[in-house]
């Protein structure tokens, strides 16, 4: 009988306390929930895209995607800040590390927008070493 009673002591002493384990976790959700809602919003800038009759379907790959919006004002916002034509190439250069192989530059680009407005961003490109450059356009 008193290996029994003490058997019963040693399992309450074993209970563990879950509060902060379930405190990680919550914290774990609202920080994807709002890295997500983040990385969607650059794609959510409301703009008239160009129409192709012919292109290929977004494939999700590991490079890293840095989104340019070109604005009808020919404004180019980068992570939701406008960015001057002069400044791409050491930001591309700063995003981009050591590997600007793995990175990709995703042009989103009114339909109003003329070739004078695109062309600073694919030469920046260029100059920081990406040559993965995309243009988003809606199919026909």
């Amino acid at each position: 009988m008193a290996k029994r009673s003490h058997l019963k002591d040693v399992q309450e002493d074993a209970n563990m306390d879950m509060t902060p384990m379930i405190d990680v976790v919550f914290l774990l959700i609202i920080f994807f929930l709002v890295s997500s809602h983040l990385a969607q919003r650059e794609s959510r800038i409301e703009l008239d895209l160009p129409v192709a009759t012919k292109g290929q379907d977004d494939v999700p790959n590991d490079s890293k995607r840095i989104i340019v919006n070109v604005l009808p004002s020919g404004s180019i916002l980068i992570g939701g800040r406008e960015v001057l034509p002069e400044s791409l190439a050491q930001l591309f250069t700063t995003k981009a590390g050591s590997n600007p192989e793995d990175v990709q530059i995703r042009i989103r680009g009114d339909r109003n927008v003329t070739y004078d407005k695109v062309s600073p961003i694919m030469k920046s490109a260029v100059d920081a070493g990406i040559w993965n450059v995309i243009f988003t356009v809606v199919e026909q």
